[in-house]
């Protein structure tokens, strides 16, 4: 009597990179669930990916699934213990610094715009001026993905805020 050969059947979590909305979530988890013997789940909050595996599928196909999707993927590290983790920096001080910056060189331009005593021959010039580093490096991450996504042949919301400020 034969004994029945049962799949294989793991659980592996992805930690994923690149998402910029929940689109980019819906793509990654589209592509994974084409895999054979794969059942995928993709947070975009948490930027992970849950995905049960039947059969002999390696985290390394799934990290290239996602990586030809348009994405990063990795395997999480063992979480370290307290003590020897190093104070990270706030990963939203990069964003803060270009909020504010396109903040500062926006305001003028607003109110050039807004209050007609204020406007001076060729005023149109500063204006250009001081909007082009917003539109240009104000709204990179925005561009970025708009790029990634063109390469992949789609367009999500990043594509539609990148045209309207371009």
């Amino acid at each position: 009597m034969g004994t029945a050969q049962t799949p294989t059947q793991q659980q592996v979590e992805l930690v994923i990179g690149g998402m910029t909305c929940a689109s980019c979530a819906a793509r990654i988890e589209k592509k994974l669930n084409k895999l054979d013997g794969v059942t995928a789940t993709v947070n975009y909050a948490t930027e992970k990916a849950r995905v049960e595996v039947t059969g002999d599928v390696s985290p390394e196909d799934l990290i290239a699934t996602v990586e030809q999707a348009g994405y990063t993927a990795t395997v999480p590290a063992p979480p370290k213990p307290e003590a020897t983790v190093p104070a990270e920096e706030d990963p939203a001080a990069a964003l803060r610094t270009r909020l504010l910056v396109s903040l500062v060189l926006s305001v003028p331009v607003i109110v050039l715009a807004m209050i007609p005593a204020l406007q001076f021959t060729n005023w149109q010039w500063l204006s250009l001026t001081l909007a082009a580093p917003v539109v240009v490096w104000g709204a990179l991450p925005f561009h970025r993905a708009a790029w990634t996504n063109l390469r992949h042949a789609t367009a999500t919301m990043d594509t539609l805020i990148s045209m309207g400020t371009l």
